[in-house]
């Protein structure tokens, strides 16, 4: 079973993915922040993170994505930032950060599911 770790600190969205996520066999992990969702990484060694950019705290999703890429450990992780921010400039800035995907809110159920799926076939 694929592992999956949810960390956005707005609990209807993670209530959201998780309950679109549950109709697929994953094991699910959720985190509110930056800093736990980077502890519960390296914990748990999901195969795949949705991590939400834009987040209070001391880390928020690209420091978490940079760390996570930059570790020999964790690297092999598929990283899926989700955000508000559609701009070019914020894209490159994911990328930059090591993300493989980038999901614009609002996105669909569908839209999420497929993502995952293809990342986690080259997984």
């Amino acid at each position: 079973m694929k592992r999956v770790l949810i960390v956005e600190d707005q609990a209807d969205i993670r209530k959201l993915i998780r309950m679109t996520l549950e109709f697929e066999a994953y094991e699910i992990h959720e985190a509110a922040d930056g800093a736990y969702g980077l502890r519960l990484a390296q914990a748990v060694h999901p195969d795949l993170v949705l991590l939400d950019v834009m987040m209070p705290g001391e880390l928020d999703g690209l420091q978490v994505c940079q760390r996570l890429k930059s570790d020999p450990v964790t690297r092999p992780i598929k990283i899926v930032l989700l955000t508000a921010r559609g701009q070019a400039r914020d894209r490159e800035a994911g990328q930059a950060a090591g993300a493989d995907e980038y999901l614009v809110k609002p996105f669909s159920p569908l839209q999420l599911i497929d993502t995952i799926e293809r990342l986690l076939e080259t997984a």
